[in-house]
């Protein structure tokens, strides 16, 4: 116990009133039990890991008590100031990939995995020194996560079912972390997370109307890079940029231009045969990293891919081309080292590593891996969020996206069209950024805020490709401040 809280027990025993002084011990006792829990979450120091001066714990949070689901999460102080900053939950996609695995280990967490070695190298450009950020593996089952009722992957692998249990990790999470509930509170993430964090976004919105003062979370907005939208607006962008950058011949966009009527409808874009049309495209793309066009690619053969482990969807289904593309086995997502994903997985499975995270305390009967490989069919998503986007507008919530132009998954163009279709007033049109001296990106803002921004140089994880850049995009956004339109003198 600490001697802030002793002092504060004995000071209640000696001078309180009866029931005022039992209800204060009461109080007492929730205090020791909350920190007792935080500080067995704590991690003492990851096998190679820099000394930092901040904090980290990791764990899990119960989502459902009555089915046994549990999510893991890691959770990074911020460099300074932790007590005066933001909370910012970030979320990879899929679905079925780890925000373990990408967004702490490969994108803005401290540490980051190297080629043959046992050490972490300290990410300079880490978004916890803007902001103490939480990372959870969602849904079940991926990464650490997990369920004990097997009837659950038959029937709740959905966008809504996620939402749910999402919102429910968050509520309990706080309870573990109440010092955190008054801080300004945000989401980001990436790809499916385009998904995943509008409709989490939305359950905080409606719930805050009418739950109590203690179980308020103070939801800012949020921040979703590269993501899956509209899946009309998203199909069309992605065949439109497969053109325009000379992945596909005209013959192969002409037929997806007939098969999906120029994607005029979203029946059209649904239709089977406007699914076989896309597929056209994603065999053009084999040789070629499609996260990324112009990153190189992992010349390992022992290594995997995220594109390879990506969930399949039902051959047919009017969503089956959003999750079809898996590519040859040597085939990474963007990166520096391109087969950097081999070392991400090589280090969460060593059993000193799993032991200093508190992780895999179910002993789970599979390795951990990237993405889930064994999920089935993604059973119910809507075809777009953007009804859900003009609500959260409408009610004040601040909202970036923002693409990496390399990205040929969900490309520039996709989310450009996504954004027209919400039919906003443009408050400032298209113009550059600068990040140093240098052209980051361009950016558009529309009326309530809704902000549109590109990054050079970046693909499909674009803190991992432009780190300096994705630093000071997020910072701003955290802030609230447009982006610099000129560079510094």
């Amino acid at each position: 116990m600490s001697m802030l809280l002793c002092s504060f027990f004995f000071c209640l025993l000696f001078t309180s009133a009866p029931l005022a002084a039992s209800r204060a011990l009461n109080d007492v006792d929730v205090a020791v039990k909350i920190l007792d829990e935080q500080e067995a979450d704590r991690v003492e120091g990851l096998p190679g890991q820099p000394a930092v001066g901040f904090e980290h714990y990791a764990g899990y949070v119960t989502v459902n008590a009555a089915h046994g689901r549990a999510f893991f999460y890691w959770f990074f102080e911020a460099a300074q100031n932790h007590t005066h900053k933001p909370l910012v939950l970030w979320l990879n996609g899929g679905p079925g990939c780890s925000s373990i695995g990408y967004g702490a280990m490969e994108e803005l967490g401290p540490f980051i995995t190297q080629k043959n070695v046992s050490e972490l190298k300290l990410n300079k450009e880490s978004w916890n020194n803007e902001a103490n950020i939480l990372f959870v593996e969602s849904p079940f089952n991926v990464g650490f996560s997990y369920t004990n009722t097997s009837t659950d992957v038959a029937h709740l692998l959905s966008d809504e079912a996620t939402a749910i249990d999402n919102y429910n990790f968050l509520a309990n999470w706080f309870k573990k972390f109440p010092q955190y509930k008054s801080h300004d509170f945000y989401i980001a993430g990436e790809s499916y997370a385009g998904h995943y964090i509008p409709q989490l976004a939305e359950k905080i919105f409606d719930a805050n109307k009418h739950i109590s003062k203690e179980d308020y979370i103070n939801f800012k907005g949020f921040m979703v890079g590269n993501g899956l939208m509209d899946d009309q607006t998203d199909q069309k962008g992605l065949a439109e940029y497969a053109w325009v950058n000379g992945i596909i011949p005209d013959w192969v966009y002409s037929d997806v231009l007939d098969y999906c009527n120029n994607f005029d409808n979203e029946s059209d874009s649904h239709s089977v045969v406007c699914s076989l049309g896309m597929s056209e495209i994603y065999d053009c793309y084999n040789p070629i990293n499609i996260y990324n066009i112009h990153s190189p690619v992992c010349t390992n053969n022992n290594s995997s891919t995220a594109a390879n482990r990506r969930p399949p969807s039902k051959p047919g289904s009017n969503r089956s081309f959003f999750f079809k593309y898996r590519g040859p086995s040597n085939r990474p997502r963007a990166g520096v080292d391109p087969c950097d994903d081999s070392y991400t997985v090589a280090y969460l499975n060593r059993p000193d590593v799993q032991k200093a995270l508190h992780a895999n305390v179910t002993n789970i009967p599979y390795s951990w891996d990237l993405c889930n490989n064994d999920y089935p069919n993604w059973q119910v998503a809507p075809a777009s969020v953007l009804p859900i986007i003009r609500k959260l507008v409408g009610g004040g919530i601040r909202i970036w996206v923002y693409s990496g132009v390399e990205d040929g998954r969900i490309p520039v163009s996709s989310t450009r069209y996504t954004m027209e279709k919400l039919n906003l007033t443009i408050t400032q049109d298209w113009q550059p950024w600068y990040s140093n001296s240098q052209v980051g990106g361009s950016n558009i803002v529309y009326k309530g805020g809704l902000t549109h921004v590109t990054v050079r140089d970046a693909g499909h994880m674009v803190p991992m490709d432009s780190p300096t850049v994705a630093r000071k995009l997020f910072a701003h956004f955290l802030a609230n401040k447009q982006l610099p339109a000129n560079p510094p003198n």
